[in-house]
């Protein structure tokens, strides 16, 4: 007999599509076996008993099963969405008929459904925040300081969020624990290079239908989501072309076979322009007035602002959309910019974001991140933490085991060895 599930209150854009949404959920949880381990684990011990938790994410099939591993470990949990483009309507509808999750979250809610979201969140008096971009861990910081006793600690997962954690602790205002779980081996290592660079193309080409193959692609910045867009990008056929502030990933990026010059070069040189930073304006009116005719550009960071889209709109005498989540921008120049998701995210706007198989170990770093925060709960300083080596490497071991894949193990000998500082030559 099947329990009936309390429907929680929410905001979607459509309850009916719960179905829909019940069977892709399933189908991204076949990929997911280190998420579905602790799922079953939490439901057994209920870490997060009687903890109120908000997350802040992209509602996608993937986070749904965080969400649900966040309810089977005890939370008092609300999901909303950290983006009003990544939103999956369909997987809202079902978190709230099947799962009874409270879901405040729309594809291409306004900034005012999204602040007001938000606050409807932090009206849940948290003390866990899982967090994509530290706006609700901002918003508490700035506006809610009577809450701030509340709060155990916070989780991030975007190297956005992780710059602007890092000054609030600079500025004196991060009075709680952070876990950076940006930076777990088995997150960035695979999240952002597989899982980005796999859904940032697939974005490009569902929004556009181009080929790629004997493009020039100019991918700005080259940390791990750089690379992986850069990589796939080749991979396909196109031309790469890298921009860089860091000399060091400079370097890196020349000594992987790709050419390598400043944005204002690249301009007149890209097809297809894509911005990893987690900076503001990397391209602007300069680079648009010299780019071809006909020129795409997209973004993968986080927020919206690293391609200059005001001053693109003051450029243009005509606006229009040319396909889903496509813009044409007609410049005085006689040449249009073609711009993909409105500079959001393209892989969640235009596509369904990154692979359930390398969201599985994202979110079990999530999760594991929670348990980690009640459990040392007023044993830690008020700082970034990261994840501790021995959950992330028991994340990667449950993922080769998942995947049906042995590893060596040391001998006695080699023990012995590496824990020795006698023996040498």
């Amino acid at each position: 007999m099947t329990a009936t599930v309390t429907q929680p209150k929410y905001d979607v854009k459509d309850i009916s599509l719960a179905p829909q949404g019940k069977q892709r959920i399933e189908w991204a949880g076949r990929e997911m076996p280190v998420l579905r381990q602790i799922q079953e684990r939490f439901a057994q011990t209920k870490p997060l008993a009687g903890i109120r938790l908000i997350a802040c994410c992209h509602v996608t099939t993937e986070t749904a099963h965080l969400a649900i591993a966040l309810k089977n470990a005890g939370a008092d949990a609300i999901l909303i969405a950290s983006n009003p483009l990544s939103t999956q309507d369909d997987v809202a509808a079902s978190l709230v008929v099947d799962y009874g999750i409270p879901v405040y979250a729309l594809k291409g809610e306004d900034n005012d459904t999204y602040h007001r979201h938000v606050n409807i969140a932090l009206d849940h008096k948290p003390n866990i925040i899982i967090d994509d971009g530290s706006d609700v861990t901002a918003t508490l910081v700035q506006e809610r300081q009577d809450q701030l006793p509340d709060i155990i600690g916070t989780t991030e997962e975007t190297t956005t969020g992780i710059v602007r954690l890092q000054a609030m602790l600079n500025d004196g205002v991060l009075s709680f624990p952070a876990m950076n779980v940006n930076d777990a081996d088995t997150k960035h290592f695979f999240d952002n290079r597989y899982g980005t660079g796999q859904s940032t193309l697939d974005g490009i080409i569902r929004a556009t239908n181009v080929l790629l193959a004997g493009k020039t692609i100019v991918v700005a910045g080259y940390g791990w989501c750089g690379k992986g867009v850069a990589m796939r990008g080749r991979g396909l056929g196109g031309n790469i072309i890298v921009t860089e502030i860091d000399p060091t990933k400079a370097i890196e990026a020349v000594m992987d076979g790709f050419r390598v010059m400043p944005m204002d070069e690249a301009a007149s040189q890209g097809d297809v322009f894509v911005t990893v930073t987690g900076n503001k304006h990397v391209i602007r009116p300069e680079h648009f007035e010299a780019m071809k005719d006909g020129a795409m550009v997209c973004n993968s960071g986080h927020f919206d602002i690293e391609i200059d889209l005001k001053s693109l709109g003051e450029m243009a005498e005509e606006v229009k959309d040319v396909r889903n989540f496509t813009q044409q921008y007609k410049l005085k120049n006689g040449k249009s910019v073609i711009v993909l998701g409105e500079g959001r995210l393209v892989n969640l706007a235009a596509a369904e974001g990154h692979p359930s198989a390398v969201m599985d170990m994202s979110f079990a770093n999530q999760a594991l991140a929670c348990e980690y925060l009640v459990t040392n709960k007023g044993k830690l300083e008020p700082g970034l933490y990261s994840i501790p080596v021995e959950v992330d490497k028991e994340i990667a071991r449950l993922k080769l085991h998942a995947m049906g894949i042995k590893i060596d193990t040391l001998t006695d000998a080699q023990v012995e060895y590496v824990n020795s500082w006698t023996a040498g030559t």
